[in-house]
């Protein structure tokens, strides 16, 4: 090995001014052909925030302070020994190769820290010659040519070689150019093409082609290898696979080929990995943060991405994140097994989509520039609970600070139905409280438990509903280790007890799972045809959200075991709110009340859980016993049920004499629930799922369908997805017709109308016709 002799340090020589780190680039510069120089400079920048920043700006000292934290408790902990088997402790395996990673992310923030103006350790030789033999030892022992991989190629081609290639890029000039090349080659190695991953080379998709794509675009930097970066900026439009596993193009744009995974982002906002997992807080939110940074690093130079898809990434910013999030927190049923890691609560998931949505502004178009920034502060001070400048890095706490100073004024609180046909789930935000449900078909899986983790994720799209409210730390603190997963609220389960892992990455049997949503109101209907994995549990779920009551129904539940339907399963914020029964209703102090208007017996149970985050993840729980209170509502159908139900209505934050008053009044009308329909009336909103062809009120559906009808609009769909025509009577005379949607015919039959929608191509999604 050449000798890691320490050179005069001029990392930060030339960098870009920290108020001008997301500055868009010039599409005019000047570029020489064959240099790299500018990129590494911007890179270093993005990692630390550039020579400007100034540690005696409060908020930029408390970033600073951050980074050296970090550093301070690598440097306490390093083996400096001569003879020295491991650099860390806690980081020993030869058989777990995030260890591996995890290295390589430990020498990154010390040289984080050395790179980073106003860092206590900024420049210091003695940190410089800690990170070179860190280096050299992960080298020699842990990561090479020479080395056998093992474990996870993620470890090795993402993120071990990531953090790698970041290290060199903030010591560039204290590293000898052939120690480079050396490490450069070792990088190369595990990952050396931007379309393939993983030791047998496969093709990459989603947010697994991007992380590849950075970690070979940094790597050419540093190596001046431009005919790399050709290849990187294609990769991301996929042009050596005619575009099949593009990460820009939409899944299921007209004329996109079939040759894909089907991994990526889809038009309605949905966002898959691992082929049917549900991702938009996993892997979709890495997507948007890495892409983001990766698009700075090349733009308004030979490699810009040019690709005309690339506007697309403003609907994911509109359709598939901003929908998903709640005041700073992040929809759990769209995060995959990171509900599982203590690391990914506190609302940290939303942090990443912030910073790849600041990344972005400068270069958008000035009207979506404003819109953004009027998004990203939208974002920013709504959420009470973490404050986002005090997280951040330094460079996106400058861009976040300039947003927040900008003249143009929030978005506002989001107030919309939204439904993700493409991945079964729903998010309905009313300005008081947001409801979001997670349900899965044959078309998604259930619960992703890969790498050990998220072990008793069996019961998170059986129908689970998600509310949030004023308490915003509600699904953080701890909530997924001490919740009962038997007991999600809003599912109907068979409670046998299940072993770890079990059924996960699995299809339903069911089609009909999906919904309707009303364009333009906060009304809409969905359902669920319930298969119960390795049971024969089966169940018809109905949920009517309409402004701001939601109504459920359940019909035809039948199983073996003992079976029952989860009302509410509540963090409590202290522990002693107030929680009353009535006949007919009960509400609990803070969170709602719940109306049953057949009087349905129900159990409730107030109780301290105890839980680690070990029991559901193997790989980064911690084992510290962790207590929080409950309190539970429940209808239990007994053992063996057949072909029962279930009938409640749930107001999310409506005080106690609210929901008295709606108990009392009763404004809302079951009008059916059986293997034909649910169906409800309220508020002058008629709502109905059809299982199979049936008639409800004046509705009469040749199939499954699910409608909904209010103030003279009409909104249909196939939950199934499998329809090719869907055909609606409407038998309420004096309506004119006004307007439809393409692909609906309406005609007259008798004194009212019969639509039919071609659902052809719908893919569930919902088509209206409007009547005066």
């Amino acid at each position: 090995m050449p000798d890691l002799t320490l050179r005069r340090r001029t990392v930060l020589g030339g960098m870009l001014g920290s108020a001008a780190v997301l500055a868009a680039p010039s599409t005019t510069m000047a570029w020489a052909d064959e240099s790299t120089d500018e990129l590494r400079l911007r890179w270093q920048t993005l990692l630390t925030g550039g020579p400007s920043v100034d540690p005696s700006d409060p908020d930029l000292a408390v970033a600073i302070a951050r980074v050296d934290r970090l550093a301070q408790s690598a440097l306490t902990t390093l083996d400096r020994s001569a003879n020295r088997t491991t650099l860390w402790p806690d980081l020993a395996s030869t058989t777990l190769s995030n260890h591996v990673a995890s290295n390589f992310r430990r020498i990154k923030q010390l040289a984080v820290a050395w790179a980073t103006n106003g860092s206590a350790y900024a420049g210091n030789a003695s940190v410089a010659s800690d990170i070179l033999g860190a280096l050299e030892w992960m080298h020699t022992n842990r990561y090479s040519p020479a080395l056998p991989r093992y474990d996870n190629d993620y470890d090795w081609e993402i993120g071990g070689a990531s953090a790698f290639a970041d290290t060199l890029v903030l010591l560039y000039d204290v590293i000898p150019a052939e120690v480079r090349t050396t490490y450069t080659t070792a990088i190369s190695h595990y990952t050396p093409d931007p379309n393939l991953w993983r030791a047998d080379r496969q093709i990459a998709t989603g947010a697994n082609r991007v992380w590849i794509a950075t970690v070979v675009a940094v790597r050419a930097v540093l190596d001046g290898d431009t005919a790399a970066l050709v290849r990187v900026r294609d990769a991301i439009s996929d042009v050596e696979g005619d575009g099949a596993n593009s990460v820009l193009a939409f899944n299921d744009a007209p004329g996109r080929t079939d040759n894909g995974t089907g991994e990526g982002f889809y038009s309605d906002g949905s966002f898959l990995q691992h082929y049917k997992h549900p991702y938009n807080g996993g892997y979709g939110k890495e997507l948007l943060g890495t892409l983001s940074s990766l698009l700075y690093l090349l733009g308004g130079t030979q490699w810009t991405v040019t690709d005309p898809e690339l506007d697309n990434l403003y609907g994911w910013i509109d359709d598939a994140f901003d929908p998903l999030m709640v005041r700073g927190d992040l929809m759990g049923s769209v995060c995959g097994r990171e509900i599982a890691r203590p690391s990914k609560q506190n609302h940290a998931p939303t942090q990443t989509i912030i910073e790849g949505t600041l990344r972005l502004i400068p270069a958008a178009p000035p009207d979506r520039a404003t819109k953004l920034t009027a998004l990203v502060k939208q974002w920013i001070t709504e959420d009470t609970f973490r404050d986002f400048l005090t997280v951040t890095d330094p460079a996106s706490l400058v861009a976040a600070r300039a947003v927040l100073a900008s003249t143009t004024p929030a978005r506002g609180p989001l107030v919309v139905h939204k439904q993700y046909p493409r991945m079964d789930k729903v998010a309905h935000h009313r300005p008081a409280f947001t409801v979001g449900l997670s349900a899965y078909s044959s078309r998604i899986y259930n619960y992703e438990s890969i790498q050990n983790e998220n072990l008793h994720g069996w019961h998170l799209s059986d129908g689970m509903v998600l509310v949030f409210d004023d308490d915003l730390g509600h699904y953080s603190g701890d909530y997924w280790p001490t919740v009962d997963p038997y007991r999600l609220p809003g599912t109907t389960v068979d409670t046998r007890r299940l072993a770890d892992s079990y059924g996960f990455r699995s299809t339903s049997e069911a089609d009909w799972v999906g919904g309707t949503a009303v364009p333009g109101r906060t009304i809409g209907a969905y359902g669920m045809d319930l298969r119960g994995y390795g049971t024969n549990l089966g169940a018809l779920k109905s949920w009517f959200l309409i402004d701001d009551v939601m109504v459920c129904l359940g019909s035809d539940i039948t199983g073996e075991g003992t079976v029952e339907t989860i009302v509410e399963n509540r963090k409590l914020r202290q522990g002693d709110e107030t929680f009353t029964e009535a006949s007919g209703w009960c509400h609990l102090a803070g969170t709602g009340g719940y109306v049953f208007p057949d009087r349905t017996p129900v159990r409730a149970l107030r109780e301290n859980r105890t839980a680690t985050w070990r029991e559901i993840n193997l790989k980064y729980g911690t084992d510290g016993p962790i207590t929080r209170p409950y309190q539970t509502v429940w209808i239990d159908h007994g053992t063996a049920p057949v072909a029962q139900g279930y009938y409640y209505v749930q107001l999310p934050t409506a005080t106690l004499e609210a929901t008295k008053t709606f108990a009392c009044k009763l404004p809302v009308r079951r009008l059916r629930a059986d293997p034909t329909a649910h169906a409800v009336r309220l508020q002058g909103v008629l709502a109905a799922n059809f299982w199979t062809g049936g008639t409800v009120a004046e509705l009469t559906a040749d199939g499954a369908a699910s409608v909904v009808m209010v103030a003279g609009k009409v909104a249909i769909s196939d939950p199934t997805q499998t329809r090719s025509s869907v055909t609606v009577d409407l038998t309420k005379p004096g309506l004119r017709l006004v307007s439809a949607d393409e692909g609906v015919q309406v005609t007259r039959q008798g004194t009212g109308w019969r639509l039919v929608v071609d659902t052809t191509n719908r893919h569930g999604a919902t088509a209206t016709a409007t009547f005066h």
